[in-house]
């Protein structure tokens, strides 16, 4: 390698105008890639090619942002008021508690943040090198300068590129430039070095997002020197947060403005019967810390998160947390079938020649012990043989899949179409057929979806064969009209029988000629090969759990419809008549387009821009809808979908980067693991709104029943924050943990726009809620009428509110199924947040210091049976709501009971 040093990025050359030769030479590199040593060294001297990231709070930062808060604001104030009035040990206690609220917020928060950065490390993007003149794949984050990057289409540019060659390369630079036009790219294009970024067509800049066509390029920047880190900056910023985040927080505010209302009209109440401006300024921050639900956004947070966590442990990554809500609500799936359906891994298993003789092959997968055997005896003669060899020989020049046998051992990447006709070559090869010459490659026309069709030129003799595969209707329309109809009858026929049918055909041209679009016609048709990818077992459960939560599964597919109708009658999903080809949307105008869109149930032969259109239909017609992709051209459906959902090992980087969820194992049974996951989450976050409000009605109608009979407050603000401390700041976090209801796929979908605050929600808060506070104020009163002091009577009110929290969290556990029904094994955190509440409350009435603080001391043992036994009765409040809300809905009511016993 030559010892010129490389130029720094703030001395780089203007890329765009130097002629390739040139810029080789000054990246001291080859068209053969960098070597594995070089790219390692200049790894360590360059660094990652990575963007800077937005700097973290920081745990300081993060502790601090646990103080910005209007309830925080309130007890600041109450714990200066306190101090001024004398009561500094109040003062103390309170600044106390604020710093352990603080501390567990900040540890939660962390471990959200944690959970987040774990999952984005799992989307690493990757890309194609030549190292050692060999093609690899490779992190972009190990990408250097020199390095050799080929581009294909649905690859995101992982760093500036000078082209070396371009075939119809085309690419969104939106991203930088703003503009949303596509544009074209020519390595042979050469600037004067004064154009702006966009007018620079030889260049490919990291984050550009590669459409169509293919090529080459040479690494000239990588990490902070790009041009997309030179503006990271601007582009960075936080992510919103989700909408039910978002909407809590609202509903957090209209509790705070309804509770300061009540706290203003009860703490005038209190003045006017003759109370102290001071003991009216501390009753009322007691009753404001007892109303507001200060824990709310924090739990619902990490109840994202943990749903989040537990999708990818289930093969699905989410890359935006509404997803996690919103996947619970899909009404409709409209799914891919290659790939999320079957299992991608095409095999020729039959072959149709143009005189309508047959064969088929044996073998699976990359197996080569596959015997090829004729069907009747026309299809034993010579010239069969020859037409197949022929099909076989032209299915191998045009493809670009790679495929390396050693020892028998088979390994193969590429496109799978393109693997299953290299296996069908090897296996000729194996019955004695020559593999014939491919030649020297003269030029490519790549598949593209829209284009149906992939091509290839090479060089023989004087002139060049021209070969040609892909969908049969668009093979067939460029040979002569006599040997169409036979053909397609035939295509059908495999089709019907659920085969994937590819049509092969070929030409002599007579020089050659890189511009192959103007000779795609008068092609010699070579036959039809039917391939087949076997359903994944799983999918015929997933696609019957879908039916029975009430989720419809549509397949979306650029397949033949006989096809996809076949694959769709063995999965139980659709009729004949329920198929819509692509053909008959474009003929189809309003209002017929959008009925016919909401009654069919297979799409075939779609075109990539046509899956928009159906995604837009099902959603006017008041679907949620998720839906699959993993082309370039799914982009803008994955993005109109109210959840997008890219594949992962097969999917573009585009199609990745547009979708909501990720699945790493392309497997639709993914998609409904995480249609249970979104239901379980959303269902556990109106568990901690239930336990959370309930708790908080309590507090208030037992200070608020007190002011309005002209009694002493039960507890003090220093006791209630005690109190949501010990209990509320543990045990909502514990039920995000909860596994989801047995009935969560067996009953339908929730509608997108329904509140979580709906009517039973508000019923069995407002229920358990007050029951509880009506006991606890009825406790205090008895015992002050019996005689005992405010502090005695305030310690057993106390521990009576302890023991109902403890207890009411278990009954918060399902707001259907009895909680004895439920196994205690099943949420061990649950059990060790009550365990450690009732600990700490009974280590504070039995350790001197803090008992002072508290106003807290131990109670006799009769008294502790008659605070549990009095809590314990709030289960029955509870199973008799539930009862009751079983009842009012049957289906869920025997959901709940056929599957909880």
């Amino acid at each position: 390698m030559r010892a010129t040093p490389l130029p720094r990025a703030e001395a780089a050359p203007a890329w765009h105008a130097l002629p390739t030769t040139e810029a080789l030479d000054r990246l001291q590199s080859e068209p053969g890639g960098l070597s594995g040593a070089e790219a390692a060294g200049r790894l360590a001297r360059f660094g990652p090619n990575t963007l800077p990231e937005r700097g973290g709070q920081g745990l300081l930062g993060v502790v601090l942002g646990q103080f910005r808060s209007p309830l925080i604001y309130v007890l600041l104030a109450a714990a200066v008021v306190s101090a001024a009035l004398g009561h500094g040990r109040d003062a103390v206690f309170i600044a106390v508690i604020l710093i352990i609220n603080a501390a567990i917020g900040a540890l939660q928060e962390s471990r959200a943040e944690r959970s987040a950065a774990a999952l984005k490390a799992s989307l690493k993007l990757m890309a194609l090198v030549l190292r050692d003149g060999a093609r690899r794949t490779a992190e972009a984050d190990d990408l250097v300068p020199g390095d050799v990057v080929l581009l294909e289409s649905g690859m995101a540019a992982p760093a500036d590129l000078r082209l070396l060659s371009a075939h119809q390369l085309r690419v969104d630079e939106s991203l930088l430039t703003g503009e949303s036009a596509l544009v074209e790219k020519s390595a042979d294009w050469l600037g004067t070095g004064d154009e702006t970024v966009g007018d620079r067509r030889n260049m490919v800049f990291a984050g550009s997002a590669v459409l169509a066509g293919r090529g080459v390029g040479v690494v000239c920047a990588t990490g902070e020197a790009t041009q997309i880190g030179q503006v990271a900056g601007l582009l960075s910023g936080r992510d919103a947060p989700p909408p039910l985040l978002v909407r809590m927080e609202v509903f957090s505010r209209r509790i705070a403005l309804a509770i300061l209302a009540l706290v203003l009209a009860l703490g005038l109440l209190h003045l006017a019967r003759g109370a102290e401006l001071a003991e009216v300024f501390l009753t009322a921050t007691a009753l404001a810390v007892s109303a507001i639900p200060e824990g709310l956004p924090v739990a619902i947070t990490v109840a994202l998160a943990v749903a989040s966590l537990r999708m990818s442990r289930r093969n699905v990554v989410v890359r935006r947390l509404p997803a996690v809500e919103g996947l619970g609500s899909c009404t409709v799936i409209a799914s891919d079938k290659t790939g999320t359906l079957t299992i991608n891994r095409l095999t020729v298993t039959r072959i149709v020649t143009p005189d309508g003789t047959g064969f088929t092959v044996g073998g699976e997968g990359l197996g080569l012990e596959g015997a090829i055997e004729p069907i009747g005896e026309a299809a034993g003669s010579a010239a069969a043989w020859d037409s197949l060899r022929r099909l076989a020989q032209a299915a191998a020049r045009a493809n670009e899949a790679v495929m390396k046998i050693d020892d028998g051992a088979v390994e193969a990447s590429g496109d799978p179409v393109d693997v299953a006709f290299k296996v069908l070559g090897a296996k000729l090869r194996g019955a004695a057929f020559p593999p014939g010459d491919t030649g020297e490659l003269i030029s490519r026309i790549p598949y593209e979806p829209e284009r149906g069709f992939c091509a290839a030129a090479h060089r023989c003799g004087e002139g060049a064969r021209l070969s040609v595969k892909g969908a049969p209707e668009r093979i067939l329309a460029m040979c002569p009209p006599e040997a169409r109809a036979e053909a397609l009858a035939a295509a059908e026929a495999l089709a019907a029988e659920g085969y994937r049918v590819i049509a092969v055909a070929e030409r002599m041209l007579g020089r050659p000629d890189d511009r192959l679009e103007p000779a795609l016609e008068g092609l010699e048709f070579l036959g039809l090969a039917g391939l087949i990818d076997p359903l994944r077992p799983e999918a015929f459960e997933a696609v019957a759990l879908c039916r029975s939560a009430g989720v419809e599964v549509r397949m979306v597919t650029g397949d033949h419809p006989a096809t996809a109708s076949a694959i769709a009658r063995r999965l139980g999903m659709a009729a004949p008549e329920e198929v819509l080809t692509g053909r008959e949307l474009a003929a189809l105008t309003e209002p017929a387009l959008s009925k016919r869109i909401s009654e069919a149930r297979i799409f075939a032969r779609v075109e990539p821009a046509q899956k928009t259109l159906i995604v837009q239909a099902l959603q006017d017609a008041g679907h949620f809808v998720a839906v699959t992709g993993d082309g370039v051209n799914d982009a803008p459906a994955l993005k109109t979908a109210h959840v997008g959902v890219a594949m992962g090992a097969s999917g573009s980087d585009v199609a990745r980067g547009a979708a909501d969820l990720i699945l790493v194992d392309d497997n639709f049974a993914s998609i409904v693991a995480g249609v249970e996951e979104g239901r379980a989450a959303y269902d556990n976050i109106r568990k901690i709104i239930w336990m959370l409000i309930s708790t908080a009605i309590a507090e208030v109608a037992l200070v608020a029943l007190a002011l309005l009979f002209d009694l002493p407050i039960p507890l003090t603000a220093v006791q209630i924050l005690w109190l949501n401390l010990v209990t509320n700041g543990v045990q909502d976090i514990a039920l995000a943990f909860e596994r989801r209801e047995p009935d969560a796929m067996a009953r339908p979908p929730r509608p997108p726009g329904q509140p979580i605050f709906d009517r039973r929600m508000i019923g069995q808060c407002a229920t358990n809620g007050l029951y509880a506070g009506v006991l606890g104020f009825g406790l205090f009163a008895a015992l002050l009428f019996q005689g005992w002091t405010e502090a005695e009577a305030r310690n057993l009110t106390l521990l009576f509110m302890v023991f109902f929290e403890n207890v009411h969290v278990l009954n918060c556990r399902s707001e259907t199924r009895s909680l004895f029904r439920i196994p205690l094994r099943a949420n061990p955190w649950v059990l060790a947040a009550v365990a450690a509440a009732q600990a700490l409350h009974v280590a504070a009435m039995y350790t001197p210091g803090v008992r002072g603080v508290l106003g807290v001391a131990p109670v006799a043992p009769a008294e502790w049976l008659m605070a549990l036994s009095l809590a314990a009765s709030v289960v029955l409040v509870a199973e008799a709501h539930k009862a009751v809300a079983r009842r009012i809905d049957p289906h869920q009511g025997a959901a709940v009971l056929a599957r909880s016993g």
